[in-house]
C-alpha cells in the first residue's frame, strides 16, 4: 500500500513530466522522430519522459520492478513492478495534438494497487486506488446509461496488425448505426480514463500492449465498470483485446463484438 507521503511524490513527479511534454512539444522536429514498427513513432520526448518516471519511481519504491515503453531500465520484480507508459498518444504529440497521456499502474502480487492516467494539457489527473477513482481528486464513476442507443462508444483504428479488419470494420459499421457515436482519441489511457468518468459509456480495441491499458483499466473498475478481453476473460492487460464499460453497457457490447470476432 502507498503511503500518503509516496502518493504525493507520485503526483508531483507526474506532474513535472506532463511540464517537460508541454514545454517540448513545439521543439521536437522530424529528424528527431524513429519509427520503432510500422506507424508506432518514438522521439526524444517519449525517452527522456520515461527515463524521468523511471528515475522518481525508483527513489519513491526502491524495491519495485519495471515493464515500461521504451525499455530504459532492467530492474525486475514479479510481486512489486511498475507498467509504464511514458507517452500514451505519440503521433497525436508529434503532430501537435493535445490528446496524449502519461500512464503509469502499479501491480503488487500480479494485482493492480494503483492507477495513475495524467493529460498535461488539460491539467486532468485520473487516479485509481484501492479506495475508489477519482478525476482531479473528486470522485468519479462509469456512466449510467442503460441502452446502447444512448451510448457515445471510444475505439482505436488497427494502424499496424490488420489481419482482423474486416471483422473490426463490421462492428463498426453496427456501432455507427445504433449508438450516438464513435469517437478514437489516439491514446487508449486517455479513451479508458474517459470510460471512468463517464465521458465515454465503453472502450474496445485490438493489438495493445501492457503500458497501453494497464493504468486505465484499473481506473475503469475503480470507478465501478468492467474490463475484460473478447472473450469475456481477464486477458486484457497482456492479451490482444480489452473491453472496457459500465456494467449496463459492458455485456451488449460484448455481445455485439463476439458476433463480429468469433
Amino acid at each position: 500500500m502507498l503511503t500518503s507521503h509516496q502518493l504525493s511524490d507520485i503526483e508531483f513527479l507526474i506532474r513535472d513530466v506532463g511540464n517537460f511534454q508541454i514545454q517540448n512539444q513545439s521543439k521536437v522536429i522530424y529528424s528527431d522522430i524513429e519509427e520503432k514498427s510500422l506507424n508506432q513513432l518514438v522521439s526524444f520526448v517519449d525517452i527522456e519522459s520515461e527515463r524521468k518516471l523511471v528515475s522518481g519511481l525508483k527513489k519513491i519504491t526502491p524495491n519495485a520492478g519495471f515493464l515500461t515503453e521504451e525499455n530504459t531500465t532492467t530492474q525486475k520484480n514479479e510481486d512489486l513492478y511498475w507498467i509504464i507508459d511514458p507517452l500514451d498518444g505519440t503521433t497525436n504529440y508529434l503532430f501537435s495534438h493535445t490528446k496524449y497521456a502519461i500512464s503509469i499502474a502499479l501491480y503488487q502480487n500480479k494485482k493492480p494497487v494503483y492507477a495513475h492516467v495524467f493529460v498535461p494539457v488539460d491539467d486532468e489527473s485520473f487516479i485509481g486506488k484501492p479506495d475508489g477513482a477519482f478525476l482531479n481528486g473528486k470522485r468519479i464513476s462509469v456512466s449510467k446509461r442503460n441502452s446502447i442507443a444512448d451510448t457515445l462508444i471510444a475505439t482505436g483504428f488497427p494502424y499496424y496488425k490488420f489481419e482482423e479488419m474486416e471483422a473490426y470494420t463490421n462492428c463498426l459499421k453496427k456501432l455507427m448505426r445504433e449508438t450516438k457515436g464513435i469517437r478514437r482519441m489516439g491514446s487508449a489511457a486517455i479513451d479508458l480514463a474517459y470510460t471512468a468518468c463517464g465521458r465515454f459509456d465503453a472502450f474496445y480495441e485490438l493489438n495493445l500492449s501492457p503500458w497501453d491499458v494497464a493504468g486505465g483499466s484499473y481506473i475503469v473498475q475503480q470507478a465501478g465498470g468492467l474490463v475484460t478481453d473478447f472473450e469475456n476473460r481477464e486477458n486484457y492487460v497482456f492479451g490482444n483485446t480489452i473491453l472496457a464499460g459500465s456494467p449496463n453497457i459492458h455485456q451488449k457490447m460484448l455481445e455485439l463484438i463476439q458476433r463480429e470476432f468469433s
